[in-house]
């Protein structure tokens, strides 16, 4: 264990991001659900504001906890072309699901962020935190979003990632932060003491404050 939660992984992480504290260019994005908690940790301790990307995996046909892809709340999208062509998926099925995938990650914007505007993001330092990352699909769909809007820089902050997705996701940034890179990575959970999901009660609270 190398974390108690995600409230311990989120205090940990601020520790290596004392340099942008009361920064007024510098926002925290949080990935839903978990990261969000993390991510609110993380901005709490900077003094910055926080805001969310919804992202959701596109999921390979009859096996739908292995991810071919993934999609943002605004339709940026990401493959793993090489899986994608080795299960012979076909482009029906992947126009189905990038609109099925899309407007749920739309519902759960508007769920979380309630009548809140979305943060501009044009020449600000973007902190993006989620709780741990695996495949990478997610991170990466999220990075291609903020690109879109033109940032000063980016970083990501993560607690944990194992080492070839580290270097994959090094060489789209600004700034990598990780605490741990383990050599034998099992899944994001094992690195925690308690890792319960998140629910969305726990990120709606979170982003109105209410915690």
């Amino acid at each position: 264990m190398l974390f108690k939660n995600r409230k311990d992984a989120g205090i940990k992480l601020v520790r290596k991001l004392n340099n942008y504290k009361n920064n007024k260019d510098v926002l925290v994005i949080g990935l839903p659900r978990g990261g969000v908690i993390v991510a609110y940790e993380v901005a709490k301790n900077l003094n910055a504001k926080l805001d969310i990307i919804v992202v959701r995996k596109i999921g390979a046909p009859f096996r739908p906890e292995l991810a071919i892809g993934a999609i943002t709340q605004d339709g940026e999208l990401i493959l793993d072309n090489e899986l994608f062509q080795s299960l012979g998926v076909k482009k029906e099925y992947l126009d189905q699901q990038v609109e099925i995938e899309k407007k749920e990650a739309q519902r759960r914007l508007n769920l979380y962020r309630k009548n809140r505007s979305p943060l501009q993001l044009k020449d600000k330092i973007i902190i993006l935190v989620d709780d741990g990352i695996a495949t990478g699909s997610s991170i990466l769909v999220a990075i291609k979003s903020i690109k879109s809007k033109q940032p000063q820089k980016i970083i990501v902050a993560v607690p944990v990632a194992p080492p070839d997705i580290f270097k994959k996701i090094e060489k789209e940034i600004d700034e990598f932060i990780c605490l741990e890179i383990p050599s034998c990575f099992d899944a994001v959970g094992s690195f925690y003491g308690t890792f319960p999901q998140t629910e969305d009660e726990e990120v709606i609270e979170v982003l109105s404050g209410e915690i």
